[in-house]
């Protein structure tokens, strides 16, 4: 590989840099399109090396490419990194891999990896060091290290994770109860990541009373089933969830993506409301969802998850509020 020219001056001429930019940019889409490929539909995991080992590799690729024949500045490295990682996101998109939702919740994560990657394959460029082994290395690496670290659905669980969620509500919790056990259909949502596709509840009904009874609750991309695992009113409802809907429906130029993290990645295990008695004939009610994450790095995605879950309780609390408050006297 050509040992870039001294100094710390882009002293490449327009054309030669241009090519290098466009070269570096189609690179770092083959990357990202085989590995996300590989990953999720040959391998149908999201492991860490995925999210952090490829834009990792695209951002030192690109840089070293960009940066072969004349040094160029660091921040019109980062700008083409940006730009490669941009073109990416637009090829997995049209490749129907992804939607728009999941790509713009991973790609802050992806760039900062990728800055990292394209600072250390510049720096190695500017020594006049070789670059095409570590590239060779790291390209070769990418795919066997995600066979390696794959975790399919179903594999090895990690441990449940709790989102509480509570309201007061100007209510007895014999009223409250009722509405909990089963609700009247909700308004259209106003939260735009539940316009954007992010499943959110619509309705529940429930089949029989006591333990042994089945809720369902509909959402937007169809029912969680959810048989009755402890019925103590008017104090507590517990339930395991035996089955769910796709957790969001993609935004995509087509009618279905090949995405597997919508169903079976991110799972709810089961949930169940608290309703405590406050003074006045008041009620706090309490709801929890304990779901698993097999998405890496959990550390990553987990903020995003309990945001949204979060935001799928107020739904349901806010309503069956609503529906409480707005029982007759006569029933309270």
């Amino acid at each position: 590989m050509p040992t870039p020219a001294a100094g710390g001056t882009d002293d490449g001429r327009a054309g030669g840099r241009l090519r290098a930019a466009m070269l570096g940019v189609l690179v770092g889409c083959l990357i990202v399109a085989a590995n996300v490929a590989f990953g999720t539909l040959v391998l149908r995991s999201y492991s860490s090396i995925l999210f952090v080992g490829t834009p990792f590799v695209v951002g030192f690729v690109t840089a070293s490419i960009y940066n072969a024949d004349a040094l160029r500045t660091l921040r019109s490295t980062f700008g083409l990194t940006t730009a490669a990682l941009i073109a990416a996101a637009g090829v997995v998109l049209l490749l129907a891999f992804e939607g728009v939702m999941c790509l713009a919740m991973a790609f802050p994560l992806a760039l900062g990896l990728a800055f990292i990657g394209a600072a250390l394959g510049r720096a190695i460029t500017v020594r006049g060091h070789a670059t095409r082994l570590p590239t060779a290395l790291l390209l070769l690496a990418l795919p066997a290290l995600m066979g390696l670290s794959s975790v399919p659905p179903g594999g090895a669980v990690p441990g449940l994770t709790e989102v509480r969620s509570d309201i007061e509500v100007n209510a007895p919790p014999e009223v409250v109860w009722r509405n909990v056990v089963s609700f009247t259909e909700l308004p259209s949502p106003s939260e735009w990541f539940f316009r954007a596709g992010i499943a959110y509840p619509i309705r529940a009904r429930i089949d029989g009373d006591g333990v042994g009874a089945v809720r369902r609750c509909e959402f937007s991309t169809g029912p969680f089933v959810e048989p009755i695992t402890t019925w103590d009113p008017p104090r507590r409802l517990a339930f395991d969830v035996a089955s769910e809907p796709p957790g969001l429906r993609e935004l995509s130029p087509y009618d279905e993506v090949y995405a597997p993290h919508t169903a079976g990645y991110l799972r709810s295990r089961r949930g169940e409301f608290r309703l405590v008695p406050l003074p006045g004939g008041r009620t706090r009610l309490e709801g929890s969802t304990y779901y698993t994450l097999q998405i890496f790095p959990t550390w990553y995605w987990t903020p995003y998850a309990d945001a949204l879950i979060h935001a799928i309780h107020l739904r349901v609390l806010r309503h069956i509020k609503a529906l409480s408050e707005a029982a007759p006297l006569s029933l309270r």
